[in-house]
């Protein structure tokens, strides 16, 4: 019986080569119309689970190209909109509002140049939508 070569953890399989390639040539073009400057896009290591993309202070973005429980790969929207969540850290290394309408502006230009293309909407949104609606001030509780 033949034995199988182990694939290291650690070596991307040829779709997430492909993935990375195709992230770093959208960032080059989100970078380069917001004036960022970054040293590298690399896939997160496989053992990281918390987390869908990280960015240190200088400047290497690592995005977590797979489900961490079902290892299936993510969808490529959801990994621009990690992107360019992780692209407006280079400016604001924090939460904050003006990282949050940079992070916004990043995403929408990236969704008007064709970049970002979210799904369709999940049935979940009006509940969501539910939660910020005001409350019915003429509601009497019995």
């Amino acid at each position: 019986m033949r034995r199988l070569k182990r694939r290291s953890a650690a070596t991307p399989s040829p779709e997430e080569l492909e993935l990375i390639a195709r992230l770093r040539r959208d960032a080059a073009v989100l970078a380069s119309r917001f004036q960022l400057s970054y040293r590298e896009i690399a896939p997160e290591k496989p053992r990281v689970k918390r987390r869908y993309g990280a960015c240190t202070v200088e400047g290497r973005i690592a995005l977590r190209l797979r489900h961490a429980r079902t290892g299936e790969l993510l969808k490529y929207s959801s990994l621009v909109n990690t992107l360019c969540h992780e692209l407006a850290h280079l400016r604001h290394f924090n939460h904050g509002p003006r990282f949050k309408s940079f992070y916004l502006e990043i995403l929408e230009f990236a969704r008007t140049s064709g970049i970002y293309v979210p799904g369709p909407l999940r049935h979940a949104l009006p509940i969501q939508l539910e939660l910020f609606q005001p409350p019915d001030t003429f509601r009497q509780f019995r």
